[in-house]
């Protein structure tokens, strides 16, 4: 480990230096590098490849468990220690978090419908149970707010849409979205939280058009809506934290082609057994 510290530094400083640092003879270090490689070494070295390959594609947002998963899906043979040891010795960390507006206005005179999941989160099938929430993306134009729609089977985003305000329209955008992409039967619940934008006429009408059954999170409780709190923590935390963008619509593109093109059919799940959405309801048939 010292020697390959010292190979992977000794462009910024003396070999000598570093070895006095280290405590390590600079004749045992040359000696070092003109050893040829071990098989493990070479293995390691296939792996890493792989491992740049797939860090990279996932926008650097998998962490060793995702990556093992990768990897095996690709049909190699690694542990998740071995992953972690190659990750963290190049360097190769998932990153992870800050503004913060109000999203939820429950001061309002709309009924509020009883709570139908009581924070049971699983599902049998598609269409069984969407959660609905509303976030924001700061821009230098000022706020972006995200409505999305979640279904709980496959925690696959449905619906989504955007709007420079937070306007009661933004999520019934997102919610007829959702029905036309995917026209659901009957049995269907929804739940959101008890916001001005769920429990106002247009979209508690539009939901009984439906037949869906409406559900609603208790006063100010945010783990009755977890799963849709850990959609939004983990698309800020994997591309709105570490993108300034300047405008709204540049905002939209990246949100769309993150939802669109990465998480639903690409990123992997630790609840979906490490499937992404897309390939946990297509092998559900």
């Amino acid at each position: 480990m010292k020697f390959q510290f010292i190979d992977v530094a000794k462009e910024e400083f003396p070999v000598t230096r570093l070895c006095q640092v280290l405590q390590v003879s600079p004749s045992g270090y040359f000696a070092w590098r003109s050893r040829p490689a071990s098989p493990r070494q070479r293995e390691d070295l296939v792996l890493l490849a792989h491992i740049r390959s797939a860090f990279a594609l996932s926008h650097e947002t998998y962490g060793s468990p995702r990556m093992t998963r990768e990897l095996q899906d690709e049909g190699l043979e690694v542990g998740r220690r071995r992953t972690a040891r190659l990750m963290r010795e190049n360097g190769l960390k998932a990153r992870r978090k800050r503004r913060f507006t109000r999203t939820t206005d429950s001061h309002h005179a709309f009924p509020v419908a009883p709570n139908l999941l009581e924070q049971d989160f699983s599902a049998g099938r598609p269409n069984e149970k969407w959660a609905a929430d509303i976030s924001y993306v700061w821009t230098n134009e000022g706020w972006l707010y995200l409505a999305v729609i979640l279904d709980l089977f496959a925690r696959r985003v449905v619906g989504w849409a955007v709007s420079d305000s937070l306007h009661k329209e933004l999520a019934l955008e997102a919610l007829r979205k959702a029905l036309a992409i995917r026209r659901p039967g009957e049995g269907l619940t929804h739940h959101a939280d008890r916001g001005s934008q769920y429990c106002s006429t247009a979209y508690q009408a539009e939901l009984r058009k439906h037949s869906i059954r409406i559900s609603m999170s208790g006063k100010g409780n945010c783990f009755d809506n977890a799963v849709v709190e850990t959609f939004f923590k983990t698309l800020k935390s994997e591309l709105v934290w570490r993108t300034v963008f300047q405008t709204r619509a540049e905002a939209k593109q990246a949100i769309g082609r993150c939802i669109d093109g990465f998480y639903n059919p690409v990123r992997r799940h630790s609840t979906l057994d490490y499937l992404s959405p897309v390939q946990f309801e297509r092998l559900a048939g």
